[in-house]
């Protein structure tokens, strides 16, 4: 069922047990008395109250209370749109009383409205055990917000590898808030720095790991830290992050709507295009993340004089990156491939390398993901399809069909192309 909340507001869409649940603003304040359990898995989706859920976020959502340049609520449109959270953030040395009172109407704003949020307290994250002061100031935080049902995650130091923050630092973090609250996990981002042996460390105190990349820039790839500056540099960041956990647990990866490398004076500014933006969307998620995250959507050089009113870039949202998300809403025909474990079916592929891909399957169907990587235009084979699988359909690019003849289907691939192929079984 899609959302009507473009069309009959104030009725809301709130993302529940996997599925579209129409509600009205009552009811949606009336859902807000228990808990969300968040349990994660090492290689399989999130569990969001026992059900499969592939979350999509933004650091630095929309501003509380705001609307959308059409007069909605921006956080009931987005939530509407089958988004899941947003981050927020307290910089370093701003916690305190007006701090607490932002979050707290974010809060209110996220639960009415069927939203998630996750929590990231800087002054709260690298502390030690013998700061009585913000241990305890810490352990009353998570006490505060722990049965909040708008709270999804716990955000832990950003970027700790990158930043030299000593491993053992994170220790009074991620040990205090999972004595005090079982149900949400804690994410950590490192920056695309450092190796895969200087991040492994780390990964004992988190239980979501995610990469921060954004490669769209004058000139390209400024933000890689590997001789790799081309888009395919996030599948391989997915990849190392992944490989830093012992492939145990969950990854999420953060990818680019805006950043200080193309918004900083003397930087020209650079968005992604549709194609960039999808192409980076659907190789994190073939590289392993069970997740995904958009940032700088509330940077302000990046917002054009319309956007700057509204505190967040409604123009890149529209443009690019809602046709984006459109193909992965939780009622979409591409979402059951998303929460599903990976097959262990072992399918192979002529096109070396460069061509990547992931199999899931769920149901009825079997879903190929795949996508080129920098390269020549070239026509791929796939073989190892199981008997009694029928002709695929080309999802998003219809009506295209690719025929299985002997358990093969060939197509053509230009650089970043994606195809998502579905296939029933007879």
């Amino acid at each position: 069922m899609m959302c009507l909340l473009k069309k009959l507001n104030p009725v809301l869409c709130l993302l529940v047990w996997g599925q579209f649940l129409i509600l009205t603003p009552a009811r949606a304040q009336s859902l807000g008395s228990r808990v969300t359990d968040v349990q994660t898995q090492p290689d399989g989706p999130f569990l969001i109250d026992a059900a499969p859920t592939f979350p999509i976020g933004f650091t630095g959502g929309p501003p509380t209370g705001v609307a959308t340049p059409d007069g909605a609520n921006a956080m009931a449109y987005l939530a509407g749109e089958g988004h899941t959270f947003q981050l927020w953030y307290c910089p370093k040395h701003t916690w305190g009383p007006a701090k607490e009172a932002e979050l707290d109407a974010l809060l209110r704003e996220a639960n009415a409205q069927g939203m998630h949020v996750v929590i990231s307290i800087d002054d709260l994250q690298h502390i030690q055990a013998s700061d009585a002061v913000h241990v305890a100031e810490l352990k009353r935080v998570v006490k505060k917000y722990r049965n909040n049902p708008a709270i999804l995650f716990w955000k832990g130091t950003d970027e700790p590898q990158w930043g030299k923050v000593p491993v053992e630092n994170l220790r009074v973090y991620y040990d205090t808030v999972h004595a005090l609250d079982p149900h949400h996990p804690i994410w950590i981002t490192q920056a695309p720095r450092g190796t895969v042996a200087e991040w492994k460390p780390y990964s004992q105190f988190f239980d979501i790991g995610a990469v921060d990349i954004y490669p769209i820039s004058y000139p390209p790839g400024t933000h890689s830290g590997i001789a790799n500056k081309d888009l395919s540099v996030v599948g391989d960041y997915a990849l190392r992050i992944r490989e830093s956990t012992g492939f145990r647990k969950p990854t999420m990866m953060v990818l680019q709507i805006c950043w200080s490398g193309v918004a900083k004076p003397g930087k020209t500014l650079r968005f992604p295009t549709f194609a960039q933006e999808r192409y980076m969307t659907y190789q994190a998620i073939i590289d392993g993340a069970r997740g995904l995250v958009y940032f700088g959507g509330n940077v302000a050089p990046c917002l054009n004089t319309r956007d700057a009113a509204f505190g967040w870039n409604w123009t890149f949202y529209d443009n690019i990156l809602s046709p984006v998300l459109e193909q992965l809403r939780p009622d979409g025909p591409l979402y059951p491939a998303l929460i599903a474990p990976s097959s262990k079916l072992r399918l192979t592929s002529d096109g070396g390398p460069a061509t990547e891909f992931v199999v899931r399957e769920a149901g009825e169907y079997l879903y190929v993901l795949a996508a080129r990587r920098e390269g020549a235009t070239t026509q791929v084979a796939f073989s190892g399809l199981p008997p009694g699988v029928q002709d695929g359909e080309v999802l998003f690019e219809s009506p295209r069909h690719v025929a299985v003849v002997d358990g093969k289907f060939t197509d053509w691939f230009a650089p970043h192309d994606v195809h998502i192929y579905r296939f029933r079984r007879r």
